[in-house]
């Protein structure tokens, strides 16, 4: 199941257009400020989340008023972000996909909140990405990546383990191969910055969690 969650941050109408088209989502979820693009946006989504603390009142007004909509409604002064509410309902729906829009921004905090949220989905075997205009991040489940280099986000690919090392790192089809290495927090040089060269490329390794991220300019 294919959950899209609209959060915050920055969020680009041509991206959202493109990737809707791709991912062909089961489930929408707004959540907050998120629920403005949406509603600008023509999009009616199926589950509403937040504390609405930075949403037009009459937005959520309306549609507390139409209530075809289901919405949960938090106090601002809570232990979660709007993005963590929506990622727990995306999980209780029995989302196996989640893709974030509006997770990245001008809020460098909240940004680096949501990038750790893709742990709480990779610790329950769900897939989850966040794009905006120049990012596509995940948290690969597994052991291996296939990337194509006519479908890759953008031309920049960056690796970095969480959570201590990541191990036996291999790449096949890359500008900079790299055989049984090991990517160690705090020595992101080593892995910023490749590039695709062959039609498809594969990265491998033993151990450990991996960050993704597909970036353009």
């Amino acid at each position: 199941m294919k959950t899209v969650i609209f959060t915050g941050g920055s969020i680009d109408k041509e991206t959202v257009i493109e990737q809707m088209e791709r991912i062909r989502p089961d489930a929408v979820i707004a959540a907050d400020h998120g629920l403005g693009f949406c509603d600008s946006c023509g999009i009616v989504p199926d589950y509403i989340v937040g504390d609405f603390d930075s949403l037009d009142h009459r937005v959520i007004d309306r549609y507390r008023a139409e209530g075809k909509v289901p919405i949960d409604t938090f106090q601002p002064e809570k232990d979660m972000t709007d993005t963590d509410i929506a990622l727990e309902k995306a999980i209780a729906i029995g989302s196996t996909e989640v893709f974030f829009f509006g997770a990245t921004g001008t809020r460098l905090d909240h940004t680096i909140s949501n990038i750790f949220n893709l742990y709480k989905l990779y610790d329950r075997g769900i897939q989850g990405w966040i794009i905006d205009r120049y990012n596509r991040i995940s948290m690969p489940l597994g052991n291996r990546v296939v990337l194509k280099k006519a479908e890759v986000y953008g031309g920049n690919i960056s690796m970095f383990p969480l959570r201590g090392e990541l191990r036996g790192v291999t790449l096949h089809g890359f500008k900079y191969p790299l055989t049984d290495a090991v990517l160690v927090q705090g020595d992101g040089g080593l892995s910023v910055s490749n590039a695709v060269v062959e039609e498809e490329a594969e990265i491998i390794w033993q151990a450990g969690i991996l960050i993704l991220m597909e970036t353009r300019d």
